[in-house]
């Protein structure tokens, strides 16, 4: 079994629109963005976040925690992606196609 495939290996993206107008509101924001940065999620775009998962199983684990800490206002869509499909998108800056800079490939020890 080839357990580093680029179709078994996962990437989990986050979107969010969440509301900023209230001191609660942001506040919530705020701890939303960092409990998946604790999670090991990075950054892909403003209001979108990924992370490297080694399986499915794994990326199953990650998107559980996401939902342990949902904001109560807002929308939050979790979809997960293979290695395969995330190598395949298409970056545009100024009209400019743009290489995709994957965010770093996390090392896992046993």
């Amino acid at each position: 079994m080839n357990r580093l495939s680029e179709y078994r290996v996962m990437w989990v993206m986050v979107f969010f629109d969440l509301p900023t107008v209230s001191q609660k509101e942001k506040r919530a924001y705020m701890l939303f963005r960092k409990n998946l940065q604790k999670d090991g999620f990075t950054m892909f775009q403003f209001s979108i976040y990924v992370r490297h998962c080694a399986s499915q199983e794994n990326a199953q684990v990650h998107i559980k925690r996401v939902k342990s800490f949902l904001p109560i206002y807002g929308n939050v869509c979790i979809t997960c992606i293979t290695d395969k499909q995330f190598g395949e998108i298409e970056v545009f800056q100024n009209s400019t196609p743009k290489k995709a800079d994957a965010p770093g490939q996390q090392l896992e020890l046993f």
